[in-house]
């Protein structure tokens, strides 16, 4: 079969995403991995190849797949809904995260199949009935909806991870220069573990595994990152340093395998902080960035989300961070209720910090998660294109016009011009104009989101 398998872009109303970074589909690569070898596969990536309609045309695909996050579920509506106009035979697929977490918000008659879970053999077990013209009823999980779609779900709690087959890079060779996160380009992703144990109110993703931390085995690991050409490699994990011991184990194996790459990964504080040994072993393997969600600068903010960390693990692992001389990414969370006391507070601890990069997002209830469960009704708004980490979903204490100013004031002020200028100088000197551009939107924008809310 003509397999088509679709990576949306953001929406317009939306701000960031693409627009500071762009990860490779790993999750539509994986898909393609379990098909490819019996099917023709092709990924289209919309965050740089927009031209659905051409695609179409000329590849005429019989099914038609595509992954959504919560901010991309109005898009991706509409592309099942432009893809069905254009041939009704398709049979039309969704998945991914908002697939998973809230399903009925893709319940249309444009789409033939919802997939909530993992999605790579459901979505292979699909495929091999459709060739065969049998039904798709009495795949496990599945259940007929009224409108005649049907919803497949999977249980992830006790998935194993390394029955996967490897992910088909090969399918977005055409685009695999145009991956990055800002100065690391070309940039792979590798998954090697999946979940969380912590139970933190605004994110979904310990729920998917039932508050279990799924790994995969080191060696596989090593094995899929010998594959890899690029020199910069994320690892996509929602989590990545939680079992010290197989980090180190797998440190060892990079190591003694003499693969050389330049790796980014997920930190939490705490564990940084507990376990700065490891960070040793791999910055001495080739790692230069760590994403840490350092959320607040308060710990009853932090306890208030469940974070299940503390300002201080926070400084500690920050420090230990600079020690190392690795690139700190800390991401603070802004809540509605902010003040402008809040705002100025939050922007002299930064500058404490006296850290290079700063990320800012507005506390977000996304689907999922338990502070959604407990805020959805004071939403105002329920347009999941402002479902972007950016637009307040929330009321807040401030004149909507006065919170942006506030927060477009903080992006500004919150590094020293000495920090500016060291993030500048981790950049090509030919990527600065399109740098300087991306930022200047970016504010530009920002400072005018207070409008959406009056469309």
């Amino acid at each position: 079969m003509k397999i088509l398998l679709v990576q949306p872009a953001k929406p317009a109303q939306a701000l960031g995403g693409e627009d500071f970074s762009v990860f490779e589909p790993l999750a539509l690569e994986y898909l393609a991995g379990g098909v490819a070898g019996d099917h023709d596969v092709r990924i289209l990536d919309m965050r740089l190849d927009p031209d659905l309609d051409t695609v179409l045309a000329d590849y005429q695909p019989e099914v038609v797949g595509i992954t959504a996050y919560t901010v991309h579920v109005n898009t991706v509506n509409k592309l099942f809904r432009k893809i069905k106009a254009i041939n009704p035979e398709i049979i039309t697929m969704v998945g991914g995260h908002h697939a998973t977490v809230s399903p009925a918000d893709f319940y249309t008659p444009f789409i033939d199949v919802i997939i909530s879970g993992e999605g790579v053999f459901p979505f292979r077990e699909v495929v091999r009935r459709l060739e065969k013209g049998r039904a798709l009823t009495d795949i496990p999980g599945a259940m007929s909806l009224d409108h005649g779609s049907l919803l497949i779900r999977q249980d992830d709690n006790g998935f194993d991870l390394d029955v996967l087959p490897f992910p088909r890079r090969d399918l977005t060779q055409a685009y695999r220069q145009s991956y990055f996160s800002e100065w690391m380009r070309p940039l792979a992703s590798l998954r090697t573990s999946k979940g969380c144990h912590f139970k933190c109110q605004f994110c979904a993703l310990w729920k998917l595994t039932g508050g279990r931390y799924l790994t995969r085995k080191p060696e596989c690991i090593v094995e899929e990152l010998g594959a890899i050409q690029e020199e910069y490699v994320f690892f996509a994990d929602d989590e990545s340093l939680l079992d010290a011991p197989r980090m180190a184990a797998l440190a060892d194996l990079i190591r003694r395998a003499g693969i050389k790459k330049r790796f980014f990964l997920y930190g939490r504080s705490d564990t940084i902080t507990h376990h700065p040994e490891l960070l040793k072993q791999w910055k001495e393997i080739g790692l230069e960035r760590v994403f840490v969600g350092l959320e607040f600068m308060r710990d009853a903010d932090l306890k208030l989300i469940r974070k299940g960390s503390t300002v201080a693990n926070n400084e500690r692992a920050v420090q230990i961070l600079k020690d190392l001389d690795l690139d700190i990414w800390p991401m603070f969370m802004v809540r509605p209720e902010f003040e402008p006391r809040d705002f100025a507070a939050l922007r002299q601890y930064c500058l404490g910090l006296d850290l290079d990069f700063i990320g800012f997002s507005v506390l977000t209830p996304l689907p999922g998660t338990d502070l959604y469960q407990e805020f959805k009704d004071r939403l105002i708004t329920t347009n999941y294109d402002y479902f972007d980490f950016f637009h307040t979903l929330l009321p807040t204490t401030l004149p909507l016009k006065d919170f942006y100013r506030e927060l477009t004031t903080l992006f500004k002020r919150s590094r020293s011009l000495r920090n500016q200028i060291k993030l500048m100088r981790k950049y090509r000197l030919r990527e600065l104009p399109s740098l300087f551009r991306a930022y200047g939107q970016l504010m530009g924008r920002l400072k005018t989101l207070a409008q959406d809310y009056t469309v």
